[in-house]
C-alpha cells in the first residue's frame, strides 16, 4: 500500500526533530518574528548561485550555521595533487542571517555548493524543518527557463508556487506564468516537499537560450533578482551584476562568431571558382604527379 505523501512528511518530521541538533552546527541563532527563505543549489546557467551569493554579499547576511554534510551527501570521487590522493571533500551547505532594519521581514538564506545524488529528499525535509524553527513563512527557489531565446534578447521570468494564492500574487510582478512545467533538482524539489507540508513556496525562473545551458548567465539572474527586490520590497545596488551580466554577453558574442566560424570552415565549400593562377598551380601540380 502506498503512504499518502502527507504523513511520509509528517513521519519524517518526527524522526528529524530528534536528530537536528546533530545534521546541523549553528554559531548564532536569531529569534524573528517572521523572515523568508532564499535557497539554492546549483543548476543550469548557475543561475540560482549567481543569485543568491550576490545578494546575500550586498546585503552583508551574516553566516549563522551549517549543515553536516555527511547525513546527506557521499563522495563519488576525490582530488590529486602532485600525484598524492587527497582525502575525500564534502560540499558545504550554509545558512545566513539578514535583519531588514525597515522593520519588515528579515531574510535567510541556504546556499549549497552541491545537489546531493541520492538524498534530495531527506536534505530538502531537513532545510524545511529548520525553516519551520525559524518562523520562515515563505520560501523562495531559483532556476532556469531553457527558452527559445537568441543571448542578445532580454530575457524572460518565469514563475509558479505552492499554492493558487500566491499565483494570483505573482500576476502582479509581470512573470510569466507557462501553466505546465518541470524543475529539476532541489531548486525544484524544495517547492513540491513545502507544499507536501503545507508551506509557502515561490520558484523564480529565468529564461536562458537552449544552446548556453553550459555557461554561467548572470543575465538572466540579474533579470530574476530584479523580479525578486520587488516582491520582497528591499533595494540592492545591481550596478556590480548588470556590469558582469553585459561582459558575459559579449564573450557570449564571441563564443558564437568562433562557433559559426568553426562551422563554416568545416561543412561549407566556396561556390565560387577558384583565382585563374590557383587553377594553373593546381594542373602544374598534377602534371608532376603523372611525371612521378
Amino acid at each position: 500500500m502506498l503512504i499518502p505523501p502527507a504523513s511520509v512528511a509528517r513521519r519524517y518530521q518526527l524522526r528529524q526533530n530528534n536528530d537536528m541538533k546533530k545534521l546541523v552546527n549553528f554559531r548564532k541563532e536569531p529569534r524573528p518574528k517572521s523572515c523568508d527563505l532564499l535557497a539554492a543549489w546549483p543548476g543550469i546557467g548557475n543561475l540560482s548561485l549567481i543569485l543568491t551569493r550576490y545578494l546575500r554579499e550586498k546585503l552583508q547576511a551574516e553566516e549563522i550555521g551549517e549543515i553536516e554534510p555527511f547525513s546527506f551527501f557521499d563522495p563519488i570521487g576525490v582530488m590529486v595533487k602532485d600525484n598524492i590522493v587527497e582525502a575525500p571533500q564534502f560540499p558545504e551547505g550554509k545558512f545566513y542571517y539578514w535583519h531588514n532594519p525597515s522593520g519588515k521581514k528579515d531574510i535567510m538564506f541556504f546556499i549549497s555548493d552541491e545537489q546531493p545524488t541520492f538524498k534530495g529528499y531527506d536534505l530538502a525535509n531537513f532545510i524545511l524543518d529548520i525553516s519551520r524553527k525559524f518562523k520562515v513563512q515563505r520560501i523562495y527557489t531559483f532556476a532556469a527557463a531553457i527558452a527559445k531565446i537568441h543571448h542578445t534578447e532580454q530575457p524572460k521570468v518565469w514563475g509558479v508556487a505552492t499554492d493558487a494564492r500566491l499565483i494570483d500574487f505573482l500576476k502582479k510582478y509581470e512573470v510569466v506564468l507557462r501553466g505546465r512545467l518541470q524543475i529539476a533538482g532541489l531548486n525544484g524539489l524544495l517547492l513540491g516537499v513545502a507544499r507536501e507540508r503545507g508551506m509557502e513556496g515561490i520558484c523564480l525562473l529565468g529564461e536562458v537560450p537552449s544552446y548556453t545551458t553550459r555557461i554561467p548567465n548572470p543575465k538572466a539572474a540579474l533579470a530574476v533578482i530584479k523580479v525578486l527586490l520587488k516582491i520582497l520590497d528591499i533595494s540592492v545596488d545591481l550596478a556590480e551584476l548588470a556590469k558582469i551580466a553585459e561582459e558575459s554577453d559579449q564573450q557570449m558574442k564571441r563564443l558564437a562568431a568562433q562557433a559559426m566560424g568553426e562551422y563554416i570552415d568545416r561543412y561549407t565549400r566556396p561556390i565560387w571558382p577558384p583565382p585563374e593562377d590557383e587553377e594553373e598551380f593546381e594542373e602544374d601540380e598534377e602534371d608532376e604527379g603523372e611525371e612521378d
